[in-house]
């Protein structure tokens, strides 16, 4: 990693403490890093235990003379590899995402050219208020890519996502950044469902199941990063589709299994939709008005398994992985799901935790014939990536 350079913005917030553990770790890997102290950055680390950590001058102010004859902002904001936000705090998050550019920081993220990593950190409420949401969506839309929040005990006192990630583990997406990995699934094509299907009853009411598809969006994501060619077959969610990814927009259980079929052949098959078991044996054409009367009683027919169509179908994917939402005995029901759908894994997930449906993270555990792997509790992110990565060793 020599003659590598990264650009370490710290922002304010009891986490910049683990910016120093994160210099220390680059610079004996051999990776310059010159820093940027914000001034909120600067109440909680110093620019003399910065500095003697990366070994080069801390910059921090926008107007500065000195620093500006020596090295302008432009070039600040190029002068290095990659640009690593760590901690990247709510204000620093809203700055970037809303193209503001009022500090040394927010000037140099709105003028840099390279790639930018941001390891967020704050309070759970403020991680999971809607306009901090909204932006980490633009930032991702915008190419940004995240490491964390991790989920956990907070300096506040509170629990939750928000927690910035270790030192440890933002190094490693350093690392890769700098090196990108190799894409072991180029020439490989993956079929991902994701998100709901909704049964109509009537034009306005319908038979549906909570998902918001973030998992599945997620593995998409990671999937194309490793070279994949992806069709993600996705019913309504909020989500934008991730870049280089094909979306086939659909609505029920059958038209889902339909385009599901449509895209093969497929090398992998990753069913991660939360699909409605039962529809109604028909829709009503116009909205049932309530009266007096009992409504009539509604009909329903059982849906296609789409995870075993296409595992017992004649053009199987080599790999075929399912999931199971489970609120309890949830391994023993991901090994019954095994045998009896005829995939290869179950990714098995306890929906009864807090934040499981709908939110960041998620506790899984991979089942197959041989055994049991059980991961922590992780950012979907991060169990969408591993997932992508096991899946590229078992196909290669």
């Amino acid at each position: 990693m020599d003659h590598k350079r990264v650009l370490l913005i710290v922002g304010g917030g009891i986490a910049a403490y683990k910016a120093l553990e994160l210099t220390r770790l680059l610079r004996k890997a051999g990776v310059a890093v010159r820093p940027v102290l914000t001034a909120a950055g600067a109440q909680f680390v110093t620019p003399l235990s910065l500095a003697a950590l990366a070994e080069d001058k801390v910059y921090g102010d926008l107007f500065s003379l000195t620093d500006e004859a020596e090295m302008g902002h432009i070039e600040l904001s190029r002068s290095a590899d990659l640009v690593v936000v760590a901690p990247a705090t709510a204000d620093l998050m809203a700055k970037a995402a809303q193209g503001l550019a009022g500090d040394l920081a927010s000037t140099t993220l709105l003028a840099t050219d390279k790639p930018v990593l941001m390891a967020p950190a704050m309070n759970v409420r403020m991680w999971t208020h809607a306009a901090t949401q909204r932006n980490f969506v633009t930032l991702k839309r915008d190419g940004v890519s995240f490491v964390g929040p991790d989920e956990g005990a907070m300096a506040c006192g509170e629990y939750g996502p928000g927690r910035m990630a270790e030192p440890e583990a933002i190094f490693q997406a350093v690392m890769s950044a700098l090196a990108p990995a190799p894409r072991p699934l180029v020439g490989r094509h993956a079929i991902v469902t994701a998100g709901p299907t909704v049964e109509a009853i009537d034009p306005v009411r319908m038979l549906t199941n909570r998902s918001s598809g973030k998992q599945g969006y997620a593995i998409a994501e990671a999937l194309a990063a490793l070279g994949a060619e992806v069709t993600l077959v996705s019913g309504p969610t909020a989500l934008n589709a991730p870049p280089g990814v094909k979306r086939v927009q659909v609505e029920s259980a059958l038209e889902m299994l339909a385009a599901s079929e449509a895209a093969l052949p497929a090398d992998i098959a990753v069913c991660v939709a939360a699909v409605a078991d039962w529809r109604p044996v028909s829709a009503v054409e116009r909205k049932m008005k309530k009266g007096r009367a009992s409504p009539a009683p509604l009909t329903l027919v059982e849906n296609p398994d789409i995870l075993e169509t296409l595992a017992k179908g004649a053009r199987r994917p080599r790999l075929v992985i399912g999931f199971a939402a489970e609120t309890h005995d949830v391994e023993a029901h991901a090994q019954a799901k095994l045998v009896r759908k005829g995939c290869d894994w179950i990714v098995a997930n306890d929906v009864s935790l807090d934040g499981a449906m709908g939110g960041d993270a998620n506790t899984v555990a991979i089942v197959k014939a041989g055994g049991i792997e059980r991961w922590e509790r992780m950012a979907k992110d991060e169990v969408a990536r591993r997932l992508s990565q096991r899946i590229a060793e078992e196909i290669s």
